[in-house]
């Protein structure tokens, strides 16, 4: 009995050390699963810079065709951004007046994911004609949709309100504008100001781009003529200025004179708008990342607060504000969320900066609007012969 009471008396104590170790290892054993279930921490996607050309061209996929007319009545144009294998697309309606062509078919979850080509004009519901043109270029060369022996071209298209800008009535982008902006289309850089759709427009077209680290491009391509004002009147320089990455813009402060003169003048930036009955500004986002469609749009709905941002007011009951957004990579994986965060904002800081291209290339042509550089030598002086793409 004594043997036996003195063996229990033994586990009994064996027992308690046992558990003076386990209860002193416990918090490091529960830390040490702790930091094995922790996720990891995602790495923070930061921007590298402007791509080479600083414009939507630096978007691997895509190129960009102009056509325009100035003279003999004209004063409008077309801009086709052309993808030809197909791009994920998607789009965001902001203004109270559009003219648009195609966007029902960008809906999330329809057939044709994809297009061929996206087309900005002039010439208001009348321009819409130039997509004709797009088409049948893009037929002629077998870019479309299979469908039966041939192919069906998908083209959404969007217009800006550039009649009675200086130019006749009458003369407004058809078919022909369309085919041959189209086939004019280059990877090279974007010739911005008094181009394509940006002839006739209030300040002309813009086009910025942006690298980011996680390796993906985002551009954007605008043709700005809005109801609003892209200047602020409290300092009359861009209210985009803000987005610039580098010295971009290449901008200091104009004189007080200057800005006290533009005050007072015809479409000087107090009074917010260019007093025109309609305006409308249509732009295009595009990144090569792999976006599904709804991802497509969501960029295209983000990219609309870079104009909220460079101009105001914006979105007016008389402005038919349109973003188409464009994935060139099909969508074979899916991205993280911090992956589509950074790149749904640059495409909204990217169509900003854009904006503050236009303006800054902007230039009187007949009886349009004085350019900002006109109006705001002071302002530029260190522009002078920068070589810009103008």
């Amino acid at each position: 009995m004594k043997e036996v009471r003195h063996s229990v008396a033994h586990r009994v104590r064996r027992r308690a050390r046992c558990a003076v170790v386990v209860t002193a290892f416990l918090p490091q054993m529960r830390g040490a699963r702790a930091q094995e279930a922790r996720p990891a921490q995602p790495t923070r996607i930061t921007v590298v810079g402007p791509g080479p050309t600083n414009t939507i061209s630096d978007v691997p996929g895509l190129k960009v065709g102009q056509y325009s007319k100035f003279g003999d009545g004209y004063r409008t144009g077309t801009t086709v951004v052309r993808t030809e294998r197909g791009a994920t697309a998607g789009y965001s309606q902001m203004g109270g007046a559009p003219g648009t062509k195609e966007t029902d078919l960008l809906k999330p979850g329809g057939q044709v994911r994809t297009v061929q080509a996206i087309m900005l004009s002039g010439g208001s519901a009348y321009g819409l004609d130039a997509a004709t043109g797009v088409m049948r270029w893009m037929e002629e060369h077998n870019f479309g949709v299979p469908v039966g022996a041939g192919v069906v071209p998908i083209v959404p298209a969007a217009i800006l309100m550039d009649l009675g800008r200086g130019g006749d009535f009458k003369k407004r982008p058809d078919a022909d504008f369309g085919y041959k902006a189209t086939a004019a289309a280059t990877s090279e850089a974007v010739h911005i100001g008094r181009e394509g759709a940006g002839m006739g427009a209030g300040w002309g077209l813009g086009s910025a781009s942006v690298k980011l680290s996680n390796g993906y491009t985002v551009g954007a391509i605008v043709g700005l003529n809005p109801g609003g004002s892209p200047v602020d009147p409290k300092t009359c320089l861009p209210y985009g200025l803000m987005l610039e990455l580098g010295n971009e813009f290449h901008l200091v402060q104009p004189s007080a004179q200057e800005c006290a003169a533009a005050a007072t003048g015809r479409g000087g930036p107090n009074d917010g708008s260019d007093n025109a009955v309609t305006n409308t500004t249509i732009a295009v986002v595009a990144t090569d990342a792999p976006l599904e469609d709804l991802e497509a749009e969501r960029m295209a709905v983000i990219a609309n607060d870079g104009l909220a941002r460079s101009i105001r007011p914006i979105h007016g009951i008389g402005d038919g504000d349109t973003v188409f957004g464009l994935a060139t990579t099909a969508p074979t994986h899916t991205l993280s969320n911090a992956d589509l965060g950074a790149i749904f904002n640059a495409a909204a800081d990217v169509l900003g900066r854009a904006v503050v291209h236009a303006v800054l290339s902007s230039k009187q042509l007949g009886t349009s609007r004085v350019g900002y550089c006109q109006q705001y030598p002071s302002a530029c002086v260190l522009r002078v012969g920068d070589g810009k793409k103008e």
